[in-house]
């Protein structure tokens, strides 16, 4: 194969690895395509967490036109026994004799271990190509891994001047129903959704996605004085809720008898060890967190680094005094906290602006 025949070939898995983005938490989306000659003959993503890895798919639907073939895959095949066999071995037993990776797999159980496990056989082995591609696919279980915690994504809905809400709280609706839809997909790709009590006091929100969704993401409240109340919509709608807390206190009962956890971390006496939130998340397995948070929490998340990106979407409108995006002060401009604009593009009459942190 040349390069440009590899290129197709990988873009295409990497599609087929995008069929994944909702539903494999906390499993890496990651396609597979398995080509003869010049005819593809297999094809597989992997969907969900305990279900056959995209290779064995692949594997399944080539059948005995594997032998001889090349297999291109977005993620290192795996080399141990999880909650299902490793690939390395199906890849080996179907007699594929190259196989061509986008990115070696982050997880210590396999990091290279897979590569090394093809070549011992003889199977000639190609890493890197569009390995930015993957590892954009695949930010947050690598950040979960790599940094033990998510990749960290902040959605805001702002006016022109930059206003969340009005003073007294309300933004219903600040940004149009294109916008709050796209919002919709931001959630369901989520492992997780964060706020703080600002929030839950003024919006009384649901943090779910409001479509048809194969699950739902983990719902979590950041609350340094367990002041969460148990009639809260959060606590008593369906869903899992973890709430993270400075000490425990007396509420912590009354919140574990409606199901939902109440995790300590620690923290001042008004403010929550967010860096240990993150810990906490990423020892759940979550790897990619949406936060939809007021300008006090989020303050505190960019004073910490700890959002990776910011979602802005902008509607075409001014609304006067009112909550800003977030509520800090800076003594000079040479601290101002600097982003670097990734894309902006029209949601229907917002703009949606993602911006990622300057280091």
């Amino acid at each position: 194969m040349n390069a440009l025949t590899d290129s197709v070939y990988m873009a295409r898995a990497l599609g087929l690895a995008r069929c994944g983005m909702q539903t494999t938490h906390p499993n890496p989306r990651v396609g597979c395509v398995i080509v003869l000659g010049d005819r593809v003959v297999g094809e597989g993503f992997h969907e969900r967490a305990g279900e056959p890895h995209a290779e064995r798919l692949a594997l399944q639907e080539a059948g005995a036109l594997a032998r001889g073939a090349t297999a291109y895959v977005t993620l290192e095949p795996c080399c141990h026994v999880g909650r299902t066999p490793p690939c390395t071995e199906a890849l080996l037993a179907a007699g594929i004799v190259r196989v061509v990776a986008a990115m070696e797999d982050p997880d210590p159980r396999v990091q290279g271990e897979g590569f090394a496990a093809l070549r011992a056989a003889q199977v000639a082995v190609d890493v890197g190509l569009m390995r930015d591609e993957a590892h954009q696919l695949n930010r947050g279980f690598i950040s979960r891994l790599t940094r033990n915690a998510p990749f960290v994504s902040a959605k805001v809905g702002a006016s022109l001047d930059g206003r969340t809400a009005l003073l007294n709280g309300d933004s219903q609706w600040i940004t149009g129903v294109r916008a709050r839809a796209d919002v919709q997909a931001l959630r369901a790709q989520s492992g997780a959704i964060l706020t703080g009590m600002g929030t839950v006091r003024f919006d009384d929100p649901h943090l779910t996605v409001r479509h048809p969704a194969v699950r739902q993401p983990l719902r979590v409240v950041v609350d340094s004085g367990l002041a969460l109340s148990p009639t809260a919509r959060l606590v008593t709608e369906p869903g899992e809720l973890v709430v993270f807390t400075v000490a425990e206190g007396p509420n912590a009962e009354a919140l574990r008898a409606a199901g939902v956890r109440v995790v300590a971390v620690g923290g001042a006496a008004h403010a929550v060890d967010l860096r240990a939130v993150m810990a906490e998340l990423a020892g759940l397995g979550i790897n990619d967190l949406l936060v939809e948070a007021g300008p006090t929490l989020l303050a505190s998340l960019l004073h910490d680094q700890l959002i990776d990106e910011l979602i802005l979407y902008m509607a075409p409108v001014l609304i006067g005094s009112g909550r800003p995006i977030a509520d800090f002060t800076i003594p000079a401009l040479d601290q101002q906290i600097c982003w670097r604009y990734e894309e902006v593009r029209r949601v229907g009459h917002d703009l949606r602006i993602t911006l990622t942190r300057e280091i």
